[in-house]
């Protein structure tokens, strides 16, 4: 009865899961999704494929694409199913809009004021990683990531939204804990991960929330919502060099503790 009880509950939220083989003691039972050609893309390769895309070819996602994205993600865990997560998808001309607006505040030296703070400091760990990713990506592309001006630069690409048709804007009520934060983050990877699913790629961009209070004002955000992160989402250019670069992690051993 259980187990009928847990298919139908799959059956009712339309995943996109092989449930064939659930609850069976078989080691390749898979949740499954599906890439834009129709193939079927295992969830783990998913995960491991998945990465920040930064050239997107021109043209718009279908809406309904869009739409099926959303409707895999909102199923992400939340603290008591409070489910604290609100997005607003921009495109065409709105979006070119708020790039303007954004590109020339930066220009006028407009001081960027986040809702979530830029982090000042890291803790030892994670600053050699990140010294590491500007390590790498130096070699790779010759680019020095601290520099002044290539700072500037990434900014302008990241307020262009590197040329990707759609932007979506994630936001929850300003009022509600970390906990809520946390559960954003879980969504947030939803939405990226669904996108990667369907044959679209996606880049989480922290300079796109800069001028929280502008951007927030143009896009009739209550001042009482916290803007959290701005996804740009498109097909990838996978031409491109800037998409050929893909960051490493750190081995599992530095990441877990076994006690027994």
């Amino acid at each position: 009865m259980r187990h009928k009880a847990i298919i139908n509950y799959l059956h009712e939220a339309k995943q996109d899961i092989d449930i064939s083989s659930y609850g069976s003691r078989r080691p390749d039972a898979r949740l499954k999704s599906h890439n834009k050609k129709g193939d079927i893309m295992d969830a783990v390769e998913c995960i491991k494929k998945r990465m920040s895309i930064r050239a997107f070819r021109r043209e718009e996602v279908p809406r309904e694409l869009l739409v099926e994205v959303f409707n895999i993600a909102k199923w992400s865990p939340s603290y008591k199913n409070s489910q604290p997560w609100e997005a607003i998808i921009l495109s065409g001309a709105k979006k070119k809009m708020l790039s303007k607006m954004m590109i020339d505040l930066l220009k006028k030296g407009e001081e960027p004021r986040p809702d979530l703070a830029e982090p000042q400091f890291w803790p030892p760990a994670e600053e050699s990683r990140i010294n590491h990713l500007y390590k790498t990506r130096a070699e790779a592309t010759g680019i020095d990531l601290k520099a002044p001006e290539v700072i500037r630069k990434s900014k302008e690409a990241n307020f262009n939204f590197y040329y990707a048709p759609h932007v979506i804007y994630l936001f929850q009520d300003s009022s509600l804990s970390l906990w809520s934060l946390f559960d954003m983050g879980l969504f947030a990877q939803s939405l990226m991960l669904a996108a990667h699913a369907k044959g679209l790629g996606t880049v989480p961009q922290a300079f796109s929330t800069d001028y929280a209070k502008q951007i927030k004002n143009f896009l009739s955000i209550p001042e009482t919502k916290r803007l959290v992160i701005g996804i740009s989402i498109g097909y990838p250019d996978s031409e491109s060099t800037v998409n050929k670069f893909r960051t490493d992690r750190v081995k599992t051993e530095e990441l877990v503790s076994w006690l027994e």
